[in-house]
């Protein structure tokens, strides 16, 4: 790929000098870790958010899901306004948002105002996100160096779901469930002061401008589809309450396609861009792992809590396992990638998690730490970090610098609206499951291994490069 920094000056925007790579790395890594930290960090303080606000379930769900909604139907908007608007002023505005709407969250009293909240946080996320993965590609030319920063971006992003269990027990059982919230605040103030100091801004002049039209009936389509499937355990599937909004989330996207296919003057998401295997089939990957992997936080949280009795603290020191997990694979995937290539990575880390998914599925209610939530947990995640950076390294070897923002707000989508769909499905299949105490999350684990293995067979979809030198 060509780098921005090597660029015509009629096609990038420069207002200081670029800083030395790696405090950048930290910086989008920081940023990255946050975004993803708030899709699960939320998860074991659940009960004591019931317990404060009367959220009930449905309520429950959508804390979880108005933040991912908004995530995943804004990013890729959050990715073209980066390209449009400029890098760093793009990556400053989403972290104010995120930070004022975490701090409005966690001085929430009600129902309305934390999920409300949560959603405004996604939105943020949504612009946050793909600058993060566009300033790496955009300012570290390809070769081993952006190989490595990839790697430690997918580490840190994958960290950050692990993570956000043991941070929220912490905070939940140390201070109280607000703080998981309130501390965006702070650590979003310093990392604006951070990107003022240290990003050059940068943005593609030939970039035309944005599709609201298309980011409003994406959003839409997902939000509607969502809702019905959450209305399902109380009403069937058959019932009006769950049809229509599924029927409508359905219309919404089917007029989101036909838009970006003929009306779209710029439109949000070029179809041409389907055209590239590695987009495509990187793309395809990222859903089905992005689908089954949300579970995982939020199944075996509820198990640990409701199920084993376990504290919120107690909840999130069984994750860590977990993320060294991640962070061993995910720092390992530069060397493996450069001797055995991205698609045997990929579809390697694919079956181990599957593997994982198929042994969590026979947790019962006298399953010990070790067998029944350590070990398998380890396999699920160290093999979704195995897979986490070859998936960004993929889709975005072979696109300009003019489409970065774009694939990398596309790329996160993917994962975000396959992680929102199938929590939303796997919670009211399990929620449907009648038996055992945990019956239903053992089907859910089943069809996530099965989810998963789909996603290793997908890796066919990518074209077979050569290894990528790490």
């Amino acid at each position: 790929m060509t780098n921005v920094a090597d660029a015509p000056p009629s096609r990038r925007s420069t207002t200081q000098p670029p800083a030395p790579v790696w405090p950048i790395v930290g910086l989008v890594c920081l940023a990255q870790f946050m975004m993803v930290l708030d899709v699960s960090i939320v998860n074991v303080a659940l009960p004591a958010m019931e317990s404060d606000l009367r959220l009930g379930a449905e309520g429950l769900q959508w804390v979880v899901n108005g933040y991912l909604l908004t995530f995943a139907g804004f990013l890729l908007l959050g990715g073209r306004a980066a390209d449009l608007f400029g890098r760093r002023r793009t990556f400053v505005a989403g972290l104010a948002v995120f930070a004022v709407a975490g701090l409005a969250g966690g001085l929430a009293t009600t129902p309305e105002l934390l999920i409300a909240a949560r959603a405004i946080q996604g939105f943020g996320a949504a612009v946050v996100a793909p600058a993060t993965l566009t300033i790496l590609t955009t300012t570290i030319p390809a070769g081993p160096a952006r190989a490595r920063a990839i790697a430690t971006w997918g580490a840190v992003g994958a960290v950050g779901g692990a993570a956000g269990s043991l941070a929220g027990g912490l905070l939940t059982d140390y201070l109280s469930w607000r703080w998981i919230l309130l501390i965006n605040a702070p650590i979003g103030a310093v990392a604006i002061i951070a990107a003022l100091r240290l990003l050059a801004e940068s943005r593609d002049v030939g970039t035309r401008g944005l599709d609201l039209t298309g980011a409003i009936t994406v959003t839409v389509g997902l939000s509607a589809l969502e809702l019905g499937m959450l209305q399902t355990p109380a009403y069937g599937w058959g019932s009006a309450r769950a049809l229509i909004p599924m029927g409508v989330g359905v219309l919404a996207l089917a007029t989101f396609v036909l838009v970006q296919a003929r009306f779209a003057r710029a439109p949000l998401m070029p179809l041409r861009i389907f055209r590239a295997r590695s987009v495509s089939g990187a793309l395809l990957v990222q859903f089905l792992l992005g689908a089954a992997g949300f579970a995982v936080w939020y199944f075996l949280s509820l198990y640990m809590q409701q199920v084993l009795r376990y504290s919120a603290l107690q909840a999130g020191l069984a994750f860590l396992p977990h993320t060294l997990a991640i962070i061993v694979a995910s720092k390992a995937t530069p060397w493996l990638a450069g001797r055995i290539g991205l698609r045997p990575l990929l579809a390697t880390g694919a079956l181990i998690s599957a593997a994982g998914f198929a042994w969590q599925a026979t947790i019962t209610p006298e399953s010990g730490l070790l067998t029944g939530i350590v070990l398998p947990g380890v396999l699920i995640t160290g093999g979704m970090g195995l897979t986490s950076a070859p998936i960004a390294m993929a889709a975005t070897a072979g696109v300009g610098p003019g489409e970065a923002g774009l694939v990398s707000g596309i790329l996160n989508s993917s994962r975000q609206v396959g992680g929102s769909l199938g929590l939303a499905a796997l919670t009211t299949l399990a929620a449907a499951h009648t038996g055992a105490p945990t019956s239903g999350y053992a089907l859910a684990f089943w069809v996530c291994a099965g989810v998963v293995t789909a996603g290793a067979a997908a890796v066919l979809a990518l074209p077979n490069t050569s290894k990528e030198r790490a």
